[in-house]
């Protein structure tokens, strides 16, 4: 990836990169990969994969969470977390438990 290629994606000359190209300039630069996925107009495929999965719970979850505060979405946040857990059972069953710590 070079100061180029960056500034002419930058500059719009290029179109936005992959999301596997994102993500490795994000993580090169030290930057949070999903910022840089929606910087570039991008949905991550595993955000995709979900709303594919429950798509009108999905939106109507996004809609009502629209205007609610960094504290609010942390909130739920949490509290989808602890209900995932639960729901995943005990510690050391599923892996994706393990992910979530």
């Amino acid at each position: 990836m070079s100061p180029t290629y960056l500034s002419k994606i930058e500059r719009g000359a290029f179109p936005p990169p992959s999301e596997e190209k994102v993500k490795a300039i994000a993580k090169q630069l030290g930057q949070n990969e999903d910022e840089f996925l929606a910087l570039a107009g991008r949905v991550p495929s595993d955000i995709a994969e979900i709303i594919r999965k429950q798509p009108r719970e999905i939106a109507a979850f996004l809609r009502s969470a629209k205007d609610l505060p960094q504290s609010g979405i942390n909130v739920l946040t949490q509290q989808a977390l602890k209900i995932r857990r639960k729901n995943l059972g005990t510690v050391g069953k599923n892996k994706e438990y393990e992910a979530d710590k």
